[in-house]
């Protein structure tokens, strides 16, 4: 049927930062359909030229609220790769068992507070308090299990303290990681009501078929560090990110648009489940099997369900690196070190996928150049195909105008899209 449609949403809401969507069609026939962030842009890189290397992760932490934490890490990867630091295997075990934190506590706000009320109908969570009271509670005991987990291993809830160059500052009292232990398993039902109220949801079907970027290490789920990968086959090393990304330019977005061997490519949890799921927790793995969601999905909308898979994974191997921990002496949670001239990339998985942060250090180990390539940067371009598939596609089907705006808002919010730390 041919008909005309416009969509003009400023700006969508429940979604970190501003960004609009844009749709025209005209006789059926799409014209265009933008996603367009129109931030400021946040020039953290010059920020941070000139700084001392053990100054910067406090700085590039600020970077973002919800992702401080793999910021800092991946400044601290990036500067240890280039002056030649090998941090203690305890405070990798705490460094991995924070990025579990971070990650839990920003999934549960994206499944619950922004996402959860489209499949309900309603403009926020506020009145699901009253509709889904047990669901709404499990969210917010497992956002409060985020919280603490970072505060345990970091200091803070966000913007960490206890990370840096070489290691940690201080390493978490034990008396608190078995606390930490305690709270983990009693708060595991709450994932149970979490699955259950999700696997009662009908998640739209929308394929279209793309490329997945994740990092891999073979024997681990990603977390820090890694060779760089992609459903289509592409292997790369850490410091070869320039030409993963390819970042580029578009006259109506603040932020860049990135793409590798298609015109579009993702990161982010659905990225990481296809690209590992053998190394998912046994448990995680069940949980998939109970939504359909296997590799290699190519539905958008099943990022909020590998992101409610990466939540049993993380409580699962959480609980095993803090009994790994309990039974370390951790005293020897830095290593001490030279500041030297280098250059290096560091990698680490962020909530909504791969972050890189790239170095260059003086002799003085001052920073004289640095880089940085966000998640959501790597994804504006999918999301930006996706709107023009979707849109076709619901008016094909002959979708009313609210229905076509309500699918485009959805597909938006799947990627969780993190715009402020975009336009860095």
């Amino acid at each position: 049927m041919k008909r005309d449609y416009t969509l003009d949403i400023h700006h969508l809401t429940r979604v970190e930062g501003h960004a609009n969507i844009n749709i025209t069609v005209k006789d059926g026939e799409l014209i265009d359909a933008r996603w367009a962030i129109v931030e400021t842009p946040r020039f953290f890189e010059v920020m941070v030229k000139g700084m001392s290397a053990e100054r910067v992760p406090f700085l590039t932490s600020r970077i973002c609220g919800i992702c401080s934490i793999s910021h800092s890490l991946a400044s601290i990867r990036a500067l240890e790769r280039a002056m030649k630091i090998d941090p203690p295997d305890a405070a990798e075990k705490i460094r991995c068992l924070a990025m579990h934190g971070e990650t839990l506590q920003s999934h549960t706000l994206h499944l619950f507070f922004l996402i959860m009320p489209d499949f309900a109908n309603t403009p926020s969570i506020l009145p699901l308090i009253h509709s889904y009271p047990d669901v709404v509670r499990a969210g917010l005991q497992l956002k409060e299990l985020g919280n603490e987990i970072s505060l345990v291993t970091t200091g803070r809830c966000t913007h960490p303290v206890s990370l840096v160059v070489g290691g940690l500052s201080k390493a978490p009292e034990k008396q608190l990681l078995l606390k930490l232990r305690t709270m983990i398993r009693e708060r595991k039902p709450a994932l149970d009501t979490a699955c259950a109220f999700f696997r009662s949801l009908t998640i739209p079907l929308f394929i279209r078929e793309t490329e997945f970027i994740s990092l891999f290490n073979g024997s681990s789920y990603p977390s820090i560090g890694g060779r760089l990968i992609s459903t289509d086959g592409v292997d790369r090393d850490e410091d070869d990110y320039l030409s993963m990304t390819n970042e580029y330019t578009r006259d109506f977005s603040t932020s860049k648009f990135t793409k590798l061997s298609r015109a579009s490519s993702v990161a982010g949890a659905l990225a990481r489940f296809n690209n590992n799921y053998d190394r998912l927790h046994p448990k995680a793995k069940e949980v998939a099997a109970s939504f359909g969601l296997q590799p290699v999905s190519h539905n958008p909308f099943m990022n909020n369900i590998a992101q409610l898979v990466e939540c049993v994974h993380i409580l699962e191997d959480a609980e095993a690196l803090i009994n790994s921990l309990l039974n370390m002496e951790l005293r020897e949670i830095k290593t001490s070190y030279k500041l030297q001239q280098g250059s290096a990339t560091g990698a680490v998985e962020a909530p909504r996928g791969i972050l890189y942060h790239h170095m260059e250090t003086d002799s003085e180990g001052k920073v004289v150049h640095a880089d940085c390539v966000i998640p959501t940067t790597q994804n504006n371009a999918n999301i930006y195909y996706d709107l023009q598939a979707i849109t076709e596609q619901a008016c094909y089907a002959g979708k009313s105008d609210r229905e076509i705006e309500k699918l485009c808002e959805m597909v938006v919010r799947s990627y969780d899209p993190c715009i402020s730390c975009s336009v860095h």
